[in-house]
């Protein structure tokens, strides 16, 4: 990465140097991962996973993501308990988890940060953990979503960006409802997609993209057709 790729981090003291966390990253890229993985342990913490199953079936990224012992994640199964029980696990034991809350890689047309899923809500309430913002921009010019084919050169310049941790102490203290979780995900999301447009430069939509009322796939590349 460091080879092809030209990086400007900012505000990365804000990530905190001990104890759980949870980091909440926007997600434009297969190539995600790894950036995020730089930045983090450039500031000090080693990152623990919470990533969809299929990077895990990636050739590269599935092999670095496997041997540094990472969380995958089976949507839409009853599986994806067993991984929302070891992301608790690991922030209670003082790890630094990273969570892409939108589930997948975006779909929004213009690359911005889409609904969110709850399970970044559901471990933060669950934990009390510190929910830190994190924003990137510049990956989708190294490898474009779901293409196999990485533009190196010219060289990259990936941002990113962390942001003030999420305020949820007033949610925290209330039972754990669908609306609390609601509203936990939905600040969570409006706290990613703000850093995400200070990267950018740009306002973004009014409305976050929702592929459910877009009907669109949210498992798999969307781009392809189904062969059934």
């Amino acid at each position: 990465m460091q080879a092809v790729t030209r990086r400007t981090w900012i505000d990365g003291e804000k990530i905190p140097p001990s104890g759980g966390c949870i980091l909440v990253v926007n997600h434009v890229s297969h190539v995600d991962p790894l950036l995020t993985a730089l930045f983090v342990w450039d500031h000090g913490r080693i990152p623990r996973y919470l990533a969809k199953s299929g990077l895990f079936r990636t050739k590269f990224v599935g092999t670095v993501l496997r041997s540094a012992g990472q969380i995958p994640v089976e949507r839409l199964s009853r599986k994806a308990l067993g991984a929302f029980d070891a992301a608790v696990e690991a922030v209670n034991s003082g790890e630094c988890v990273v969570v892409y809350p939108e589930g997948t890689l975006t779909r929004d047309p213009g690359l911005w940060p889409m609904v969110g899923k709850s399970g970044a809500a559901r471990i933060a309430l669950a934990t009390g953990a510190p929910v830190v913002p994190v924003a990137h921009w510049g990956a989708q010019d190294l490898l474009y979503p779901y293409s196999s084919r990485p533009r190196l050169f010219p060289r990259k310049h990936i941002r990113m960006k962390v942001g003030d941790p999420v305020d949820i102490s007033d949610l925290g203290a209330k039972p754990v409802t669908a609306a609390v979780i609601t509203e936990t995900t939905e600040r969570i999301m409006a706290a990613v997609t703000d850093l995400v447009a200070e990267l950018r430069g740009e306002q973004p939509p009014a409305e976050r993209f929702d592929p459910r009322k877009a009907g669109v796939s949210q498992i798999g590349n969307p781009n392809k057709k189904d062969r059934r």
